[in-house]
């Protein structure tokens, strides 16, 4: 059977783009029969592992339940306040 004869997978195994039914190669990346796709030649149905992929269930395993910190604690405010005060002072001694 040549490769002609073959129907593409619907899903480029090598950059996951989706290639049009009749085509001979992926659109994206170039990949065809002889070069890319030989196993998943004969199963249109093929997926891509993306199709399970859940976003937030990996969002939350990655960072946890809170992205943003809720509480900084007043020591970190009032040495951030002295510090941009310190910063202003040095600015406006420096232009006097």
């Amino acid at each position: 059977m040549s490769s002609k004869n073959l129907e593409p997978p619907s899903v480029c195994p090598n950059c996951g783009e989706n290639v049009p039914r009749k085509a001979l190669a992926c659109p994206e990346c170039g990949a065809d029969y002889d070069t890319g796709w030989k196993e998943y030649a004969e199963d249109a149905d093929w997926g891509s592992p993306e199709d399970s992929f859940d976003y937030e269930e990996s969002f939350k395993k990655e960072f946890g339940k809170q992205v943003i910190p809720t509480h900084v604690r007043p020591i970190w405010w009032i040495t951030g306040i002295i510090l941009l005060l310190l910063v202003v002072v040095g600015l406006i001694r420096a232009l006097i």
